[in-house]
């Protein structure tokens, strides 16, 4: 069953970076958008160096890749490289195939931002990446986690980085690319946030099991991460605990993991878009 769940999970990796790199290359960037995050950085070093865009795509997330292999895991590690892998041969391939979408640039460029949130939605969802800005706010926010013990978004980090990727293409290509652009960015956002329930956003996993040294322990090894336990009761199943805990959406995969792995055990995922302190 499982290994039947990582196989669906992969195809839906490599269909989406498909979908996403037909969107770049295809419909983006010939009506004058590029994409966001680090692939945006790719598009950038292309057209000012002229290097192949597959190349440039190819070189700046591999050291993302590395910082996520570290950071990470390898679990998460071999599915986004599956999927930047999949994404530099689908530019590649597309950038060579004479399509043209005859229409304005703004219905060009909410379509092609449209396609692409579907894509990065199938990936995310999957637990892949092909965005290197994504791993980097992910341990950004974990880094911030384990120093100060408290729990942060990774929207400001994402924001941020993109806000500099939109300002280079301001200044070193045009005002027009980057308002395409920014554009681009609000739409496949919008997508993403609709199929993955806000991934920037904050998880809180609650989990109500008979074992609740074993599944803190493992939490703190794999995740470095602590809960609040509190004595709860069931109907049927009598005296348990009730943990709470907060984590990225990109640790959910290895929560799930170690929750499977103790036998009885419930959880559930909710969203926090803000915490007050």
């Amino acid at each position: 069953m499982k290994k039947r769940k990582d196989l669906v999970s992969y195809i839906f990796i490599i269909v989406g970076a498909l979908m996403a790199s037909f969107s770049v290359a295809l419909i983006l960037l010939p009506n004058d958008a590029i994409d966001y995050g680090t692939a945006g950085v790719a598009i950038i070093i292309s057209k000012l160096s002229g290097v192949q865009l597959s190349i440039c795509v190819l070189s700046v997330f591999i050291p993302f890749i590395i910082a996520g292999y570290i950071f990470l895991g390898k679990r998460f590690t071999i599915k986004a490289a599956i999927g930047s892998v999949v994404y530099t041969v689908g530019l590649e391939f597309f950038e060579n195939v004479p399509f043209e979408l005859n229409t304005e640039h703004f219905l060009a460029v909410a379509f092609g931002g449209a396609i692409l949130g579907a894509g990065l939605s199938l990936i995310l969802r999957s637990g892949g990446c092909i965005d290197g800005s994504e791993i980097l706010a992910n341990i950004v926010v974990k880094k911030l986690s384990d120093v100060t013990g408290r729990n942060y978004s990774m929207t400001p980090v994402l924001l941020v980085f993109n806000a500099l990727v939109y300002l280079t293409v301001f200044v070193v290509i045009d005002m027009t690319a980057a308002l395409l652009s920014l554009l681009v960015y609000v739409v496949a956002t919008v997508v993403i946030d609709h199929y993955t329930d806000h991934f920037e956003a904050i998880k809180q996993v609650t989990i109500i099991t008979q074992d609740p040294d074993g599944i803190i322990k493992d939490i703190k090894d794999r995740l470095n991460k602590t809960c609040t336990i509190m004595d709860t009761r069931g109907a049927i199943a009598g005296n348990n605990n009730t943990l709470i805990c907060y984590i990225s959406y990109f640790e959910l995969p290895i929560m799930k993991e170690i929750i499977s792995s103790h036998s009885g055990s419930f959880s559930t995922v909710s969203t926090i878009d803000e915490i007050l302190r």
